[in-house]
């Protein structure tokens, strides 16, 4: 089913087309393109609040800047899906997300008016300044630079960093703070206290009227211009005498904060912020969610609702017919409660995911032992290793495709110093539709050449427990890797036991080749197994639980019984699993054909997991195939 948009958004296919309209248009423009969301999320699910948070400010900036000429760059991306609007993909909008769709993100490779691809937070600001300077390198000074960041994404070091550097460089940029409390959680620090002090300040709210009253005069002073400029700092400074501005101290020309759902005065704000020079922002209040009711009240739980019914906002549910088994993420929360209540040791760690990771069960439990340092891996890594300094063992939980984020983190505070920090990575392997920005390919490659540092993965829910208890009882750095989405054992809660370091198990005898896996995916080659015993095909099945260190006991055994050798990983073949059992082959003295199944050494787009696991071959599938292939030259050797 197509969605059909509003009569006047039926007629823009790009921006040019958005600046045909009349500005007394833009509000029911803004008004059908925010329905045209709501109707076409609630088919097709995808990110939702932050969309409708932005309806009035993407269509102003369109109307205003000259895309894709001017760079527009959004932040994380949540937020662009109006923007993908109205540069001319409403046509293909009902495949977001979809295997080989529209990206839930922008993404240079799918349109012009993506300027940067994005999916980690944080990098909007370092971009549109490089952008800018380049610009200015090349003599392009009409072109404008605008960097669209939310008030969670500001919470991240490289905002600062980029903040620091603009405010010296000169540069036509203008960052547009969308302030509107909300990350995927609510956000929390110094920083969302202090940006809630500006909007509720008599001061800023005395001196906004008579700044934008001087800067919609500038357009009428011509060359005069900059002199009105001088006088509209000169009004911000002189209130900034009794509250001190964190943007101005960094010598960026603060203006705010504005209604960022008035779609006509931003309009005018920003046609006249393209003619101030130098680094500046703007500082938007928004509502997350703005126009769906149950999205304005409950922001987290409609960040990504999946589908809903519009009227009733009813979120679709399965409904099983028989008894599910959890998301690991829950078996996480659920089981790092279970340990805290017996070790006052133990805290928990999560950069703005509670909800994301489940560590919103221990932050209930244990308030006082739960941290959520915002959108900041690397000092949540490093946060981690000054509380291990104290007798405390921290489980710091960070979806895979973060923690690339803070890997020098864990090289030179937690593993030289060799301190017990518990490493959780959640969504490793493919993230789904949330594409390769979040896919969670390379933690087993980048992890196992770190010293001091256990690698492992949990096969099922009683692994990822036992593997969480065992943890707390070694002294050093531990990682657990587990995949997003649902586990295999409906009745998840086991004794906890103990896992020695570095030990696997035999889940099937066989004869004739050995399948060697790693972490859940081991689930996979069990619904192989079962269809190849029927051919009278019986692979031997071992899941190695650790890729450092290794079983070295099992892998005398295996290559000793079996010149056939098959590994499966949800991680990339280049240095991961796979390769740390050619390396332990060679090494020892051992002589096997060994394939290796992995996400191989490309870039591997957005979809449902299973598809994309077909996609690379190590779907149940593409398994049981590859042991057919090589059992048949096992066959063959034996005949000759």
């Amino acid at each position: 089913m197509l969605i059909e948009p509003g009569k006047l958004l039926a007629q823009i296919h790009s921006p040019d087309d958005l600046k045909q309209f009349n500005k007394e248009d833009l509000l029911q423009i803004s008004d059908e393109l925010r329905q045209y969301l709501i109707d076409s999320v609630s088919v097709y699910g995808g990110h939702f609040g932050a969309g409708l948070g932005v309806v009035e400010l993407t269509v102003a900036l369109h109307y205003v800047l000259n895309t894709p000429d001017d760079q527009l760059i959004w932040d994380v991306g949540h937020q662009a899906y109006g923007h993908k609007i109205l540069t001319g993909r409403r046509e293909k909008f009902h495949t977001n997300r979809l295997y080989r769709g529209l990206s839930g993100f922008p993404k240079r490779k799918e349109s012009p008016y993506d300027s940067f691809g994005v999916g980690h937070s944080s990098t909007s600001i370092s971009a549109a300044l490089g952008m800018a300077m380049g610009s200015k390198y090349k003599g392009e000074n009409h072109r404008q630079h605008v960097a669209v960041i939310g008030d969670g994404a500001l919470t991240g070091g490289m905002a600062f960093e980029a903040m620091n550097h603009a405010g010296v460089s000169d540069s036509n940029l203008l960052i547009i703070l969308n302030d509107n409390c909300m990350s995927i959680d609510p956000n929390v620090g110094a920083l969302k206290d202090y940006l809630t002090d500006i909007t509720t300040s008599h001061t800023y709210n005395k001196v906004k009227d008579e700044v934008w009253h001087l800067l919609g005069k500038i357009s009428k002073f011509g060359f005069s211009a900059q002199d009105v400029v001088s006088k509209v700092e000169g009004a911000i400074k002189s209130a900034l005498l009794k509250q001190s501005n964190l943007f101005e101290s960094l010598n960026l020309r603060y203006f705010g904060p504005v209604d960022g759902h008035d779609v006509h005065h931003l309009v005018e704000v920003l046609s006249d912020l393209k003619d101030i020079p130098g680094p500046k922002i703007l500082h938007c209040v928004t509502v997350k969610g703005k126009g769906y009711g149950p999205a304005e009240k409950d922001q987290t739980k409609w960040h990504a609702p999946g589908k809903f019914d519009k009227i009733t906002g009813e979120i679709a549910k399965k409904i099983p017919t028989i008894p599910q088994a959890p998301k690991y993420q829950d078996v996480f929360g659920h089981t790092l409660v279970e340990l805290a209540e017996n070790d006052k040791s133990i805290v928990g760690v999560t950069p703005a995911m509670p909800s994301g990771s489940s560590m919103n069960l221990m932050m209930s439990a244990f308030p006082e032992r739960s941290f959520d340092v915002g959108i900041a891996e690397q000092h949540a890594v490093t946060f981690s290793a000054g509380l291990a300094t104290q007798g405390l063992r921290p489980f710091c939980n960070i979806y895979s495709t973060f923690m690339q984020r803070a890997y020098d983190q864990v090289i030179h505070d937690v593993c030289l110093q060799d301190l017990p920090v518990v490493f959780c990575l959640d969504r490793a392997g493919f993230a789904g539709a949330d594409g390769p920005t979040h896919h969670g390919a390379y933690d087993l490659a980048f992890f196992r050449c770190v010293p001091n540092l256990v690698v492992s993965a949990p096969m099922n829910e009683e692994e990822l427990r036992n593997l969480m208890y065992s943890a707390t009882l070694h002294d050093g750095p531990y990682s657990i890797r587990y995949p997003r989405g649902q586990g295999v054992m409906p009745d998840w809660r086991t004794e906890l036991k103990e896992i020695p370091l570095g030990k696997g198990r035999c889940v099937q005898e066989g004869e004739g080749i050995a399948v060697l896996t790693i972490g859940h995916i081991g689930n996979y080659v069990v619904e192989a197994t079962k269809e190849l015993l029927k051919e009278g095909i019986f692979p031997a099945h071992y899941d190695m639980r650790f890729v450092k260190p290794l079983d070295e006991a099992m892998l005398y055994d295996v290559f000793s019984k079996f010149n056939k050798v098959v590994t499966v990983e949800d991680g990339c073949l280049m240095g991961g699993f796979g390769s740390a059992i050619l390396e332990w082959m060679v090494d020892h003295g051992f002589a096997a054909q060994v394939k290796r199944l992995g996400i191989p050494d490309e870039v591997i787009e957005h979809g449902e997991q299973v598809q994309l696991h077909n996609e690379c071959g190590f779907d149940p599938r593409g398994i049981a195939e590859t042991i057919r292939k090589m059992s048949v030259t096992v066959s063959v050797e034996r005949q000759s």
